[in-house]
């Protein structure tokens, strides 16, 4: 690991790069551009920004609107008030006509921290995977939101991205990104671990924990919920016998019913879900909310050690 950036951050900076490659592509926030960060691409392409204001419904017509036009337009606010207060119009204006729309929701998870659980959004993924023809992505740093935030605009289609508030380290190695295909980024006959967004480098972080007690754990970067690498889950299950997801979301709904949806029926493993366990955020300082829950490495690494 290196320096640590947030995923929101990178997200913004790389919406720069993006309108110099393609003049199509345009951005809308609801009146949050300094925390989302569309305000690099606000301060660099003003005629193609627009800031509906804290209108998240109307600014998800405004943004159907748009791509009927043949533009692309990147929808940004924190995931509470896109996922969830926009909802009906995600639902019914860009993913039931199949516009070609990008929700990226910043500020996702419990590692909001202060903002509280009216504020931590642990639903989104769960909510965005259910409707039809929904792309679900959830980057893992910052170099993964930024190759993300470029296959979006190449991408035809409704696709949702959930971005974190919080700065986290930016791996090393630069891994491929391609929608719908995990990325294994370590290898062990113990267990498998599928994890996603900021969990991944708690799962890293665990498993060399574990491997300081002989334990090997495979870790995979589920960067894309929906549609899922079926394929990497199911070599990954089969060749483990273990299964463990870890998502800073709802156990309810997201990564972890995602991956059991593939294997439910046609693997037989012993499986674990890694989350938030049916209940609401609170306010705190991120890195203690992330404890509260169970959610950092040392308790994860504990939680699989359990499993097996």
């Amino acid at each position: 690991m290196s320096e640590k950036i947030a995923t929101r951050e990178a997200y913004g900076k790389a919406l720069v790069e993006l309108a110099a490659q393609n003049d199509k592509v345009v951005v809308l926030d609801a009146d949050l551009a300094g925390a989302t960060m569309t305000k690099h691409f606000k301060a660099a392409c003003p005629e193609r920004f627009f800031d509906c204001g804290i209108a998240e419904g109307n600014m998800m017509n405004i943004g159907a609107g748009l791509s009927t036009m043949g533009l692309v337009p990147f929808c940004s606010t924190f995931a509470m008030f896109g996922a969830g207060r926009a909802y009906e119009q995600i639902r019914n204006s860009i993913a039931y006509p199949n516009f070609n729309v990008k929700i990226c929701c910043s500020h996702a998870g419990v590692s909001v921290g202060e903002d509280g659980g009216s504020h931590q959004a642990i639903e989104d993924i769960g909510l965005m995977r259910m409707i039809p023809g929904m792309t679900v992505i959830v980057p893992a740093d910052a170099k993964e939101a930024r190759k993300a935030t470029f296959a979006l605009a190449e991408f035809e289609g409704p696709a949702y991205m959930r971005l974190a508030r919080l700065a986290t380290p930016v791996f090393e190695e630069d891994y491929p990104f391609e929608i719908g295909k995990a990325n294994v980024l370590r290898e062990g006959k113990d267990a498998a671990v599928f994890a996603c967004g900021l969990m991944v480098n708690e799962a890293l972080e665990a498993a060399k924990l574990l491997a300081a007690e002989g334990i090997e754990i495979s870790v995979i970067n589920v960067h894309t919920i929906k549609p899922i690498d079926e394929a990497c889950v199911s070599e990954y299950a089969n060749k483990c016998g273990n299964v463990i997801t870890v998502e800073e979301h709802s156990v309810i709904g997201g990564l972890g019913d995602a991956v059991a949806s593939v294997l439910m029926g046609k693997i037989n493993c012993k499986f674990l879900k890694i989350g938030v366990n049916d209940q609401f955020g609170q306010s705190g300082k991120a890195a203690d909310v992330l404890r509260e829950y169970g959610l950092t490495a040392d308790q994860i690494a504990t939680k699989i050690k359990e499993t097996l």
